[in-house]
């Protein structure tokens, strides 16, 4: 148990910060929340706080050390505060002195009197809680929880059928871990939920009853066809093809001064989403070429990167300019790799013409190439399952000439486009 001086007031900060995101119970958050988490908390505060550091404050990683007063004033930013010191002054209750003197005056009878209520207590609910458990065992075989997409296309809405049989709490929850919108409180007796989904994806549905997963299954959104997003937040623009460029994956040029107008940072996002059937993830080879049409103001480090969805995970492989290396991620699945820690500077490439990228995957190892000169080689660990989708997200706007992906070892054809649009 960390017992460091101010355990409390990071624990309150923290369940602010849980209700602020209403993503559920945070004993139930898996890998993708932190890493989620984490691009949530530096898109907000231009400070990025790696998944491994937030773990170790959530308590998922044995660590004996206290935060940093770095991470404390990032995380104290997120919840809404100027910094910790402002976290913790409005968190301190300012007594009258007068009242300072009774508690102390007091203490010694107070605490004796909660240490004997304590043990009443403890041993009264102790018998009342073991009778309950007699009387209320859960049959999970009995428990059902589906769900089937409303429309093709998107948004799409998701209709949740479940039947909690005997089942009463006041937490129940349908979670899909890694995207926050798609956490769903449930009422008692309730038998239907819905929920929205604006990007195209492979999920992980759950159904939650104090914080234990009783019942999961996996979500399929799908593309089928390329879609192409202006990722604003809460609610992404849809591109239509009349203003998509007939050769590529590329944007008219109205689309593109909307994009340069913007005085936030805006991410655009080309998606394909789809079932390839048994192709797996861990044994393609991607061949593409790509490059950035904006370059200024808060674009200027052209950060690119390419998603790799796969049923059991993602790779995501990122690029920027030389100069911004330190403020890009590698993410292999269960490899997670900041560049603030680690020299990603094989990845810092300009993309203001046309590059060609190889991204090969064998039996987990991933080797990149650009323009047929190797720069990164990596293996992982935990297999991202069968390849269902693939992602551009570009800061500002790039485009895409060519995609090729074949199967690994047989060089079978997977995708071979060339993104014609049809008028």
């Amino acid at each position: 148990m960390n017992t460091y001086p101010e355990h409390t007031l990071v624990q309150q900060c923290l369940l602010e910060i849980e209700e602020k995101l209403e993503w559920g119970n945070s004993d139930q958050w898996h890998n993708d929340v932190f890493i989620e988490l984490s691009e949530s908390i530096q898109q907000s505060t231009g400070i990025l706080l790696s998944p491994t550091t937030l773990k170790r404050v959530w308590g998922k990683v044995k660590y004996k050390s206290a935060p940093s007063i770095s991470t404390l004033n990032t995380l104290s930013q997120f919840a809404g505060y100027a910094n910790w010191r402002d976290f913790k002054n409005k968190k301190d209750v300012k007594k009258p002195s007068w009242l300072g003197k009774k508690i102390t005056h007091n203490l010694g009878v107070i605490m004796v009197s909660a240490s004997i209520m304590t043990i009443v207590f403890i041993s009264f609910y102790s018998m009342i809680g073991a009778k309950k458990n007699e009387d209320t065992t859960i049959d999970f075989s009995k428990i059902t929880f589906s769900s089937r997409p409303i429309t093709q296309g998107l948004p799409n809405s998701v209709v949740f059928d479940f039947d909690l049989n005997t089942i009463k709490s006041d937490s129940i929850y349908i979670q899909q871990f890694w995207d926050v919108t798609k956490t769903i409180k449930i009422k008692p007796g309730q038998k239907k939920a819905t929920g929205i989904y604006y990007f195209p994806g492979y999920f992980g549905a759950k159904l939650l009853v104090d914080g234990q997963i009783i019942k999961e299954h996996d979500l399929f959104i799908t593309s089928n066809n390329w879609v192409s997003t202006i990722d604003y937040k809460p609610i992404p623009k849809y591109v239509s093809n009349t203003d998509m460029l007939r050769d590529r994956l590329s944007f008219s040029n109205t689309i593109l001064n909307e994009i340069k107008s913007a005085t936030e940072p805006v991410v655009s996002t080309f998606h394909l989403v789809k079932d390839f059937k048994d192709v797996s993830g861990d044994n393609i080879k991607i061949k593409t070429s790509v490059r950035n049409l904006y370059r200024e103001k808060w674009a200027v480090c052209q950060k690119l990167r390419i998603v790799i969805l796969g049923t059991n995970g993602a790779i995501i492989v990122p690029f920027s300019i030389p100069g911004c290396v330190s403020d890009i991620n590698v993410m292999l699945n269960d490899v997670y790799l900041k560049g603030k820690e680690h020299d990603l500077s094989a990845f810092g490439v300009d993309f203001s013409d046309f590059r060609i990228i190889d991204i090969n995957i064998i039996e987990k190892k991933l080797t990149v190439f650009v323009d047929d000169t190797e720069i990164y080689s990596r293996q992982y660990n935990e297999s991202i399952g069968k390849l269902v989708g693939i992602r551009y997200r570009f800061l500002g706007a790039g485009e895409v000439r060519h995609l090729n992906i074949t199967e690994q070892p047989n060089g079978a054809t997977i995708i071979n486009d060339d993104f014609k649009i049809d008028p």
